[in-house]
């Protein structure tokens, strides 16, 4: 089954690939890697549904929500890449970053909203690195925000 088809068994619509909002590119690839920017919770839209803290403004399960969001538009950003998300070997790694309160631990379960719709997506070539990280404040004051790499054929 190709990844298309099974984002469209899932209900998943990818939203366009946000352009980049500085002085970078949203992606780079180099060799067999695909490094994506850190992508913000863009909706299709252009709005960013998830600003705010979590664990204050936003709760565990938003901040979910704000990662897979974030996910969704850095495979966007790797189908802009690669022409088609088919060519995906192995995602490598995410990196999510969490604009939380000072008392909130919870940084892993919020980036799972990534990992999960990836591996959802991509089965066991989602599987991947991780590191998920409290922070202070995010760009335009996001709830999340996620990098990742993939391996590419």
């Amino acid at each position: 089954m190709s990844v298309e088809d099974r984002l469209k068994e899932l209900g998943i619509e990818l939203p366009p690939a946000p352009p980049p909002a500085a002085n970078y590119v949203p992606y780079m690839q180099e060799g067999s890697l695909v490094f994506v920017a850190g992508q913000v919770p863009r909706a299709a839209d252009g709005s960013l549904p998830y600003r705010g803290k979590v664990g204050r403004e936003l709760s565990e399960d938003e901040g979910y929500q704000a990662a897979r969001l974030c996910a969704l538009n850095c495979l966007a950003q790797v189908k802009a890449a690669l022409g088609s998300l088919d060519r995906v070997k192995q995602v490598v790694r995410i990196g999510g970053f969490v604009n939380s309160t000072e008392e909130f631990v919870n940084h892993p379960e919020v980036i799972n909203g990534a990992s999960d719709v990836v591996v959802e997506v991509f089965g066991e070539r989602g599987r991947h690195a991780r590191a998920a990280i409290g922070c202070s404040a995010l760009p335009r004051g996001v709830a999340v925000e996620v990098e990742m790499i993939v391996a590419v054929s």
